[in-house]
């Protein structure tokens, strides 16, 4: 054999190794999170990648209908682990993007408080008797204001559409929510199961609430910088007290109230799709993140409630948990159209 074929043979054996073990050609296992600001942070994902020896992904959204497409787009293949609400939750198992989890892989549960432990009693968690979602954090979805511009404490989500503050009001940017809040406001029994006349007068409230605000927003970062730059009375706060931190601490003056109505409250949880290339590593990741300072971090450095300690809450006898919707497509449809001014809905 000569030298040149021998070399040859050498070189595929390696090759051979690397794709059978490519821990030893140096490529590193890949966990992929998609989460939403603040819930993987650079220094949580440093830490967490020191730990297993791995390299972590992290993908963020800003609203329910960019996690839905994002994770339905390949039905689930390209990401782990994702953070969703209870109420969203229920189209991903229904359509097969998640699977459950298993506990015996996350004794860090131990350490959450009691309401968090007893998984049954959470609606959205459970479905036919396997868990499918941590709870992670949770927050209501109540109103900021501006203390030196507003006379009055706005007692009513119904503030949202006075003309009074027409061009000076913030609304989020999520079909499913706005649908809610402005079912709720027209009377509808069951704001979260709208029939035909119940989409069509909701409908008519969301073109009136768009005409009203100033624009809509999809994240507490993109808050701070249209409140510090445009004169602004009135945020509906999707985010909650992680808003109301992030506002603060850029020096604005304002106050938080939850609505007579009662505020929608949301809680998010850990999940894994169908998708994960490696499950113990996922809940290796959920596992972690119940560690008490990272959690305690969430609370610290973001102002969000975790499950590990307790929070000062805003009016938790007036919360209104998220609860899943009859259409989000059709919820998701409209409201683009109504972003868009379509002429044909007015």
């Amino acid at each position: 054999m000569n030298f040149q074929l021998h070399w040859r043979l050498i070189c595929v054996l390696f090759i051979s190794i690397g794709c059978m073990y490519p821990s030893l050609a140096g490529a590193r296992e890949k966990l992929r999170v998609i989460a939403w600001d603040g819930y993987a942070d650079p220094e949580i994902v440093e830490a967490f990648e020191k730990r297993y020896q791995v390299d972590v992904d992290v993908i963020l959204v800003n609203s329910d209908d960019d996690l839905w497409e994002k994770i339905n787009r390949n039905n689930a293949a390209d990401y782990d682990v994702f953070a969703v609400n209870t109420a969203e939750l229920q189209r991903y198992i229904d359509r097969g993007l998640s699977v459950p989890f298993n506990l015996e892989n996350l004794p860090n549960r131990a350490h959450q408080l009691e309401r968090f432990k007893n998984l049954s009693a959470i609606p959205g968690v459970m479905h036919q008797g396997k868990v499918y979602a941590i709870p992670y954090t949770y927050s209501d979805m109540g109103l900021i204001y501006d203390r030196k511009k507003v006379k009055e404490i706005p007692r009513s989500i119904s503030t949202l559409w006075d003309p009074a503050y027409r061009g000076r009001v913030l609304a989020y940017n999520g079909s499913s929510h706005n649908f809610t809040i402005a079912a709720m406001q027209t009377g509808a029994p069951d704001p979260f199961s709208l029939d035909k006349n119940g989409f069509a007068l909701a409908t008519r409230k969301l073109i009136a609430l768009r005409r009203n605000v100033l624009t809509f927003y999809s994240s507490p970062q993109e808050v701070v910088k249209l409140f510090t730059e445009n004169d602004i009375v009135l945020v509906y706060a999707n985010y909650g007290s992680q808003q109301l931190k992030a506002l603060r601490d850029e020096g604005a003056d304002v106050g938080y109230a939850i609505p007579q109505e009662g505020a929608l409250a949301w809680l998010d949880c850990w999940a894994m799709t169908r998708g994960s290339r490696n499950r113990k590593l996922a809940e290796a990741w959920v596992n972690y993140t119940l560690e008490k300072s990272v959690s305690e971090r969430l609370s610290r450095v973001h102002g969000l409630a975790n499950t590990i300690t307790r929070f000062p809450g805003h009016g938790e006898d007036k919360i209104i948990w998220l609860e899943p919707v009859e259409d989000s497509s059709k919820r998701k449809q409209l409201w683009d159209r109504i972003l868009s001014g379509d002429s044909f809905l007015e």
